[in-house]
């Protein structure tokens, strides 16, 4: 029997209820990190922007309360809004661009308008992610996590010696070095019961080696008003947009789908991070999360400040402290939302020195390359999805180091849109697999209502496919086997929903072996887990389970993704098995 695979790293899964102390310890921790590069992200926006310092203070507010207040909602999961997993929002860095053009253009006004239009296809893209499947895949997901963190790593690399001019030159690399040696220190060596306070106390430690060279800045946070609300610098709605929305909505609606594309990846990632025991993808998290993603970024534009996206550095967390308890989700995005309210307090926070908090996002991010790569890897590599994750990952990085036609791409709507490494290689993956799904095998299919006759017609269906494919009579003859045992086994996974139920297979030859896809619309357990199960347990103690194990012994693999309303479970049969000859 083999060994079953537990990531004992996990402290608490999303269902377990931490101590209040340790909660509200990592919670704090957690939003510590995050308000310092939300608020810094609208500070950029504005001053690159030149816009007025009252948009930029009620900026600030809205940004703070919006992402508190979609932070509970990723955590808390409210009906289909919301991830039930820490999946912390911020504003989005790869919004920059498009922000700082819609704020020149337009003002604040418009850049709402964008905000709050390009969010309603973050719900378009929730709702039809099922039919997206072939298209946003492990590959894709896995490939734009990798290039978050090399879009991330020069702007990380660029603040580890962003000091006030006259700073001693030790002052810099001193605090750094401090704290990316007591961070990692503790990630590789500490017990689990210390490592989860590893972020705050190697950040407390590389402000005490910074504080005597100056770079601790106290003015900011003496001037910092104790509690301030500036309803007063609301900048408003454009219900009537001019040109200039027209000219950037394209751009918003793209760098908004790549944002959504983060959010997939982020969703799949913080699964895996978060239970000790290996479970297969659940896709009606993914769904969630772009949900309340799309409830932040609404809010955004009606509240006049940055769009939102969930903060990789999510399960990075999760993988350093171990926590992946949604009761600490909760409490994240209550003390953001409670800072927004007090500027003294967030002011503390953002006087962090930069070469401190480089240092330990430095540590994350390497942390989320390497999980972007596990998606990937453990997806399976063909030759295919080599070329797939190879080509868009390099051209992403061409694009962000400006190594890849700079001069001609220009300051206009390419330059904007291809600036960034994650958008770039985000659109060649996803043309790459677009390409390959027009370009496969043709695709025979059946559509049926679920009934007495089902089995019957499936057989006929799939003993054709099979004769049409070159297999022999028996090879044909356990392809039915599995498409029997394979509706079986979707059948006794839960109970169907009320009303009539249609089922769609379709069947392709690729290489030689069949792949099947069986989509529904059962709710119920996954089977990847069930059969991972089967595996580990050689008893039969419930008759159901033996369709569970035929299934996994003529199958070559099995996967089973979980939507709202709908199922998709897809098979692979190998077109000869032991001594049989294939056709």
């Amino acid at each position: 029997m083999a060994a079953e695979v537990v990531n004992e790293h996990v402290r608490y899964e999303p269902e377990d209820k931490p101590p209040p102390l340790i909660a509200l310890g990592a919670g704090a921790q957690a939003a510590m990190l995050i308000v310092a590069p939300v608020v810094l992200t609208v500070v950029i926006v504005v001053r690159i922007a030149d816009a007025s310092d009252s948009y930029l203070t009620w900026g600030v507010f809205a940004a703070m309360v919006v992402c508190g207040i979609s932070t509970v909602l990723q955590a808390a999961r409210v009906g289909r809004i919301g991830s039930g997993h820490v999946l912390i929002m911020g504003t989005s860095g790869a919004f920059i661009a498009v922000c700082v053009a819609a704020l020149d253009l337009g003002g604040p006004a418009t850049l709402a308008s964008l905000v709050v239009v390009s969010s309603l296809f973050q719900f378009l893209l929730a709702a039809r992610l099922s039919l997206l499947r072939r298209i946003f895949t492990p590959v894709v997901t896995g490939t734009v996590i990798m290039l978050i963190a090399v879009t991330v790593a020069p702007i990380i690399f660029g603040s580890l010696t962003d000091v006030p001019d006259g700073t001693d030159d030790l002052a810099a690399p001193l605090a750094a070095g401090v704290t990316l040696l007591v961070v990692g220190g503790m990630v590789l060596r500490a017990p689990s019961s210390l490592r989860l306070w590893s972020p705050v106390i190697g950040i407390v430690a590389g402000c005490a080696v910074g504080a005597p060279f100056g770079i601790y800045d106290t003015g900011a946070i003496a001037d910092a008003a104790w509690v301030g609300v500036p309803f007063r610098d609301w900048p408003g709605f454009d219900v009537t947009p001019g040109p200039e929305f027209w000219a950037l909505l394209p751009a918003f609606i793209v760098v908004t789908l790549v944002g959504a594309i983060e959010t997939i990846g982020d969703g799949v990632a913080i699964q895996r991070v978060s239970r000790r025991r290996p479970r297969a993808t659940d896709f009606r998290v993914v769904q969630g999360a772009l949900n309340a993603d799309g409830v932040g970024n609404l809010l955004s534009g009606l509240g006049g400040t940055l769009p939102n996206t969930t903060y990789s550095t999510s399960i990075s967390l999760a993988e350093v402290t171990g926590i992946g308890a949604r009761r600490v989700g909760v409490i994240i995005g209550v003390i953001i939302l409670t800072l927004a309210f007090f500027p003294k307090f967030a002011a503390l926070l953002i006087a962090i020195p930069s070469p401190v908090a480089a240092a330990y996002l430095l540590v994350l991010i390497s942390l989320l390359f390497v999980q972007g790569m596990r998606i990937v890897v453990q997806d399976g590599v063909d030759h295919r999805k080599a070329t797939v994750a190879g080509v868009a990952f390099w051209v992403g990085v061409g694009f962000q180091s400006e190594m890849i036609f700079a001069d001609l791409l220009g300051d206009g709507f390419l330059g904007i849109l291809l600036g960034n490494g994650m958008t770039a290689g985000a659109i060649v993956a996803v043309a790459m697999m677009v390409f390959l799904e027009l370009t496969g095998p043709r695709r025979k299919q059946l559509r049926v209502d679920m009934d007495e006759f089902t089995l019957q017609r499936l057989g006929v269906f799939l003993r054709v496919f099979g004769a049409n494919a070159g297999w022999s009579p028996d090879s044909a003859e356990r392809l039915v086997l599995v498409g029997e045992e394979t509706l079986a086994s979707m059948a006794d996974g839960g109970e169907a929903p009320e009303g009539r139920r249609r089922l769609v297979v379709t069947a392709r030859s690729v290489g030689g072996d069949a792949e099947l896809e069986f989509v529904s619309a059962a709710e119920g357990e996954n089977l990847e887990d069930r059969l991972a199960y089967q595996g580990e347990n050689p008893e039969i103690t419930d008759g159901r389970e033996i369709s569970f194990r035929l299934l996994r012994h003529l199958s070559s693999s099995v996967s089973h993704q979980k939507y709202h309303g709908v199922d998709v479970v897809a098979v692979r049969v190998a077109a000869r098995q032991g001594g049989e000859d294939g056709g």
